[in-house]
């Protein structure tokens, strides 16, 4: 049975940052479709995650007591199932429902910044036609492969759980 501070931070925190990351995605579709190819962003959404994760497993310690890997583990993967669970789920509504143009500027934006950036590591041209005719028959924005990206998300950020909670988990009390 989980612990109900772990259920209930793991809860709030999972709803809070969700709304976050959320905002985060309409702040960029309100102000520039560009800021979505923008690598700056998505380091701005890792390190909200970062500090998010810390000041809830912090929180939670304090409230438990002794918090062992599980317990540390559990509570971040909650948050993280249910934050990008409501992030997700506002991206496939924006982009399929609200604006599927938007879902079409951005993606031949982000087929613009590869065919830029493989032209500056010097990729011949038959590699950048081929990478680029891929892109153009997956739309990252789709539904698909949004929910392909909620799991990728969900694996990625279940490996900082797991150092999160390696660095959080009470010491042994035997030595």
């Amino acid at each position: 049975m989980i612990n109900e501070v772990i259920k209930k931070n793991g809860v709030t925190y999972g709803i809070t940052l969700g709304i976050i990351l959320a905002l985060i995605t309409a702040t960029i579709y309100a102000v520039d479709l560009k800021l979505f190819v923008s690598g700056w962003i998505g380091g701005l959404s890792f390190v909200i995650y970062l500090v998010v994760g810390i000041l809830l497993l912090t929180k939670t310690k304090k409230e438990i007591g002794f918090f062992s890997f599980k317990d540390a583990f559990t509570t971040f993967f909650i948050t993280t199932i249910i934050a990008i669970a409501i992030s997700t789920l506002f991206s496939i509504v924006l982009f399929n429902v609200i604006d599927p143009e938007a879902k079409e500027t951005v993606n031949q934006l982000l087929i613009k910044y590869m065919a830029e950036t493989l032209q500056k590591f010097g990729t011949p041209a038959s590699a950048i036609n081929e990478a680029l005719a891929k892109m153009k028959e997956n739309s990252p924005f789709s539904t698909l492969e949004q929910l392909k990206a909620l799991v990728f998300s969900i694996v990625g950020y279940s490996i900082l759980g797991l150092i999160l909670a390696a660095f959080f988990k009470s010491k042994s009390t035997q030595e």
